[in-house]
């Protein structure tokens, strides 16, 4: 064989060799990578598209209404928002705070489940969470009182919560004695925040106070990943049993949301745990012995 052919030949080996290595630990990064990591992906991609077709010009109620879920619009037809709102966050804070939560409920809880139990669960009380919202508001948000509580039919609701309560109430029937954290700080902060609107209508002075309020939520999430005790208690960790968190989480929302209006979904919340609670008590019914192993190992 001649010399120079030898040579060709080697490099071209050589070439075919290094990218079947690149190939293969592209396939390995992406199969490694958990449901959860995926769908927090997922939720950061839609928040740019979403930020960036707003920022360059698109009318945003026009974008909303495509992907939000407005009660009226839902039952108008626009029933494929149940789906797409649990992808959808417009408030940068909003989408920190659940992608947080999501990774933290989501990677334990898929370790438990699996991840085809798990990515359809998710799906399953997601849209629960949507169409519960969607049913209580449409019915029941009409008068003044019902818009406190049920939410106005004529608002948009978008976020991962309702779904990651659907988590939360699964794991408040799989592990209900494990000790966890609600990070109290964030959701104090929206109440005041609502409170204040509601006392002070100078612009100006309403606009620095929001301003304060979102730099202290950022502040308070990211002060969770602080290794000092003193920083962590500025997002005020409340430290209890995972079965308490759902209810400590949407109960006195739920009770401030009678006088002040929350923009929270606290319906959507309420039907996540609802799905979640029940398919904790099927997997418990149809998997005795391996729901009582992990509900005994992780209440130690």
């Amino acid at each position: 064989m001649a010399p120079w052919f030898e040579k060709k030949l080697g490099k071209e080996n050589l070439r075919k060799e290094s990218l079947r290595r690149i190939d293969n630990s592209h396939q390995s990064f992406f199969r490694k990578l958990s449901i959860t990591q995926w769908l927090i992906i997922l939720n950061v991609i839609v928040y740019l598209l979403v930020f960036l077709t707003i920022t360059f010009g698109a009318n945003e109620k026009r974008v909303f209404s495509l992907i939000a879920l407005q009660p009226n619009n839902f039952f108008s037809g626009s029933i494929w928002t149940a789906f797409t709102s649990m992808f959808t966050h417009i408030w940068l804070p909003h989408l920190i705070f659940n992608m947080i939560s999501l990774l933290f409920l989501g990677n334990f809880l898929e370790r438990i489940i699996g991840r085809k139990k798990f990515l359809w669960f998710y799906i399953f009380s997601g849209l629960v969470a949507s169409i519960f919202y969607a049913a209580l508001s449409y019915f029941f948000g009409s008068s003044d009182l019902g818009a406190r509580i049920f939410v106005s039919p004529e608002s948009y609701a978008v976020g991962a919560s309702g779904a990651i309560f659907g988590l939360a109430g699964l794991l408040s029937v799989l592990t209900p004695f494990m000790s966890v954290y609600l990070i109290a700080g964030p959701i104090i902060a929206i109440v005041v925040q609502s409170l204040i609107g509601m006392v002070i209508e100078q612009e100006a002075i309403l606009a620095m106070i929001n301003f304060v309020i979102t730099v202290y939520i950022f502040f308070s999430i990211f002060s969770m990943f602080s290794h000092s005790s003193v920083m962590r208690n500025i997002a005020v960790p409340i430290r209890m049993h995972f079965w308490i968190l759902p209810i400590a989480a949407i109960v006195p929302l739920f009770i401030v949301g009678l006088f002040v209006e929350l923009p929270i979904g606290n319906t959507a919340h309420l039907g996540g745990l609802i799905a979640g609670i029940f398919y904790g008590f099927y997997l418990k019914n149809k998997y005795k012995k391996k729901t009582a192993m992990i509900s005994k190992y992780f209440s130690r």
